[in-house]
């Protein structure tokens, strides 16, 4: 029996990932994997001593930017706890618009680079021709596609005029028929269901066990939200986390695909309740004590810690992402898989090696 060890990344033709992995590999099926991180390491926490708490805003929004609004929104939820700080409720609702809408479009393009790991090129431009309405949306609101820097501590930097809500109900509506042409081929097609069903499967004890979040937990069928603490407005807007249970690729696939409807119809519950009023509250002085935010990214929950001193610059900025609380699952899975599923096992966990590394 040949034993080779393969180094998987960290660059890669299927994953865009920087990841680096050290396969153990026995006649094409891994035995072992070892994975290795620093490759793309920023030291964006050690930031705090040289950015004032303000600015960091836009640090963490760079922490990633295809979730750049609930990093930001994370922080600022910590922020504001140790200012105690009573956001205004339309800020509130406009949160949860946003941060939808970044949801959406982070499932999306990972569908489109799942789609790729399997060899869907087709697939794969069809998801991301369905997020670039979402993208739209972004630039319209907020004047920027990617990064749109509408949280501020203390509310929301911009408000939406109705013409702009209108707009927003108008592109969701379009993204949920075209989304549902994709059903078919992600749920039924022979090629897709082979190389996922049943394969890395997780079940919920160990998917519960290794700590899992997001995606990857609910896939096991363990129904866990951080939207469900009721953050933001999310307390108002009566939702259930979406669940299956059989804890393989395939699974994941359904969660993420079902959480985009989900997505379109919070932004619809959002603005359909959305109050009058202010966008923002002033924020006097520099904050002193300690306080966590915890939020719901498009890959798990997402924890930011911060310390302050009194000061305008804060002691300690810690984060823990999603990506680093799954790749304890990630090892688990790999395993016992053949070389060819290594891409699709590892794209099944949507990895952000851009916040693990931060």
């Amino acid at each position: 029996m040949g034993r080779t060890i393969i180094p998987f990344g960290p660059q890669h033709p299927v994953l865009p990932e920087p990841i680096h992995l050290k396969l153990t590999v026995e006649d094409e099926i891994i035995t072992d994997v070892v994975p290795g991180f620093g490759y793309v390491h920023r030291g964006l926490e050690t930031l705090v001593s040289k950015k004032d708490f303000k600015q960091m805003v836009q640090v963490v929004e760079r922490v990633c930017g295809i979730c750049s609004c609930i990093q930001a929104l994370t922080y600022i939820q910590a922020m504001e706890e140790m200012y105690e700080l009573e956001v205004p409720p339309r800020a509130r609702y406009l949160r949860v618009i946003w941060s939808e809408l970044h949801r959406a479009h982070s499932h999306l393009l990972w569908m489109g680079l799942f789609a790729d790991a399997f060899g869907f090129e087709s697939l794969f431009m069809q998801c991301w021709k369905i997020r670039e309405k979402i993208m739209d949306i972004q630039e319209s609101t907020a004047g920027n596609r990617v990064i749109i820097s509408v949280n501020i501590i203390g509310g929301t930097r911009y408000d939406l005029e109705q013409d702009q809500l209108t707009q927003i109900l108008d592109v969701v509506q379009q993204v949920e028929q075209d989304l549902l042409k994709l059903q078919k081929v992600f749920f039924e097609d022979y090629s897709v269901q082979k190389r996922t069903r049943g394969i890395a499967v997780l079940t919920k004890d160990e998917a519960y066990e290794l700590g899992c979040v997001g995606p990857m937990l609910r896939a096991s069928g363990v129904a866990q939200d951080a939207r469900q603490t009721g953050y933001a407005a999310y307390g108002e807007l009566d939702f259930e986390p979406v669940v299956e249970t059989e804890g393989d690729c395939f699974a994941r696939t359904k969660v993420r695909f079902r959480e985009v409807l989900q997505c379109i119809e919070l932004v619809r519950k959002a603005i359909s309740k959305l109050p009058e009023g202010e966008v923002s509250v002033k924020v006097k002085g520099n904050p002193k004590g300690e306080a966590m935010g915890r939020t719901e990214q498009p890959r798990g929950e997402l924890i930011h810690y911060v310390l302050a001193n009194g000061s305008k610059y804060l002691d300690r900025l810690r984060i823990r992402t999603p990506t680093f609380a799954n790749t304890p699952a990630l090892m688990k899975m790999l395993p016992g898989q053949d070389l060819a599923s290594a891409p699709v096992v590892l794209m099944s966990i949507d990895p952000c090696v851009s916040c693990t590394e931060r």
